[in-house]
């Protein structure tokens, strides 16, 4: 019986991986050129393999987040605010506007 040989994998074009993902091409080609989803360049063109495209989906896989169970609050970890003495608060400084500039700059000097 004759040896079977390695079969080459198939490579995928943006295209195909953007048609799958619901995004543009340009999108996949971009998130590649910056690193942020795997893929394979032979020449000078992207492709990718099934199992980068399975990793793909793993990346921008959204799962629920679990709320944590709200905690029942104990008196002897209850931390106090010390007593200080109220002090009253000052009003802010009022705000002026300044006169903008080319206002400034017609504005004739005086003739005194």
């Amino acid at each position: 019986m004759p040896k079977t040989q390695n079969a080459l994998p198939i490579l995928y074009c943006p295209a195909d991986i953007a048609g799958a993902l619901d995004m543009s091409e340009w999108w996949v080609k971009e998130q590649a050129r910056r690193g942020r989803i795997p893929f394979t360049k032979p020449g000078r063109s992207y492709r990718f393999t099934a199992e980068q495209f399975a990793e793909i989906l793993r990346i921008y896989e959204s799962r629920p987040v679990l709320a944590p169970a709200p905690r029942l609050a104990s008196t002897e970890n209850v931390s106090k605010k010390p007593n200080r003495p109220h002090q009253p608060v000052e009003a802010p400084a009022r705000l002026r506007a300044r006169v903008p500039r080319r206002a400034a700059l017609n504005q004739q000097p005086e003739a005194a």
